[in-house]
């Protein structure tokens, strides 16, 4: 892989770790499965693209962030306050929000940004006649993730953090503690799909570009990152936790890189993120049975290579008498 390849790799890994998190929130922290982001995500990308074209970028990865805010809220609300169950929930608001992000783009598939200013360049003419220049694509979304992860750890670490986290364990035992959990799970899925919202208005910046399809998969994405990171690099501490679902996006975008320079077909990268979700999610059951067989076949070596040694010992006996 060359070095250019391992960079874009890297730079587009930090820009979906943003929408990676906001999958942790959702799926981890609060425990609901919640299928808005495929559309959340598109829905940034389209704000921010409406917006780039207009000539104001930063406002677009603002109103970007605002508007994944509101998809998650309404997911919350069909979910606590019309009892509708969580996936369904989800279901429905993805479902809608492909109609509301086709008329954000003026009814239009896909919105180039070619030739448009986004907060790249922005920051790339901040950046000119340094060394840095070069890679400002690289330094802005880490910028832009470090503020996001010190911000989203503060967050949980505060009192109504801890009853977010207490909601996703045991939602009957902290509504019994006299909490309203109903706004605790929509301040969480507000938050979830406002952070898929700016990673797809970043990603959208980035690739200067926009598509109807591109958040397609991205639930997939954002759970393979979460579990890689979680199995590889650990789950405790909460900020160790944060960190490992930043370092699994990055793995995860190296590994389809690395993907495609053997020659698989770009039309093949979902089957292997699902088979890649699949396995990470399957370790602990295949590391309890690499135990269990271990535990049967270590006895049985053991014994084999103390007869290989006794046999061995025996023949430098009968050689030397």
């Amino acid at each position: 892989m060359s070095l250019l390849s391992l960079q874009g790799s890297v730079e587009l890994g930090i820009i979906y770790a943003i929408m990676a998190l906001g999958v942790f929130i959702s799926f981890r922290t609060l425990d609901i499965p919640d299928l808005t982001v495929d559309s959340s995500f598109t829905l940034g990308a389209a704000f921010s693209a409406i917006l780039c074209t207009g000539g104001q970028p930063l406002a677009g990865i603002g109103a970007a962030f605002a508007a994944g805010c509101v998809a998650g809220s309404v997911t919350a609300l069909l979910h606590t306050k019309l009892k509708i169950q969580p996936l369904l929930a989800g279901i429905l608001v993805m479902l809608g929000l492909y109609s509301i992000n086709l008329k954000v783009m003026g009814n239009k598939p896909n919105i180039p940004l070619l030739n448009k200013t986004t907060v790249f360049d922005m920051f790339e003419t901040v950046l000119e006649n340094t060394r840095a220049a070069d890679y400002s694509h690289l330094i802005l979304p880490t910028v832009i993730l470090l503020i996001i992860l010190i911000m989203l750890f503060l967050f949980l670490k505060t009192k109504f953090g801890f009853v977010l986290r207490a909601t996703g364990d045991n939602e009957q035992m902290v509504r019994a503690l006299g909490v309203n959990t109903d706004f605790t799970i929509l301040i969480g899925l507000a938050l979830a799909n406002g952070l898929v919202s700016l990673s797809g208005a970043l990603l959208a910046q980035y690739q200067t570009f926009t598509d109807i399809s591109m958040g397609i998969g991205m639930v997939i994405i954002g759970l393979a990152s979460v579990i890689i990171g979680e199995v590889i690099f650990g789950s405790r501490p909460l900020l160790r936790r944060l960190i490992a679902v930043i370092l699994g996006a990055i793995l995860y975008r190296l590994i389809i890189a690395f993907a495609l320079e053997m020659g698989m077909p770009p039309t093949d990268l979902k089957l292997v993120s699902a088979v890649i979700v699949a396995l990470a999610m399957a370790m602990p059951v295949i590391k309890g049975h690499m135990i269990s067989l271990k535990k049967k076949i270590m006895p049985v070596l053991t014994r084999y290579l103390m007869l290989l040694k006794k046999r061995r010992s025996g023949n430098k006996q009968g050689g030397q008498a």
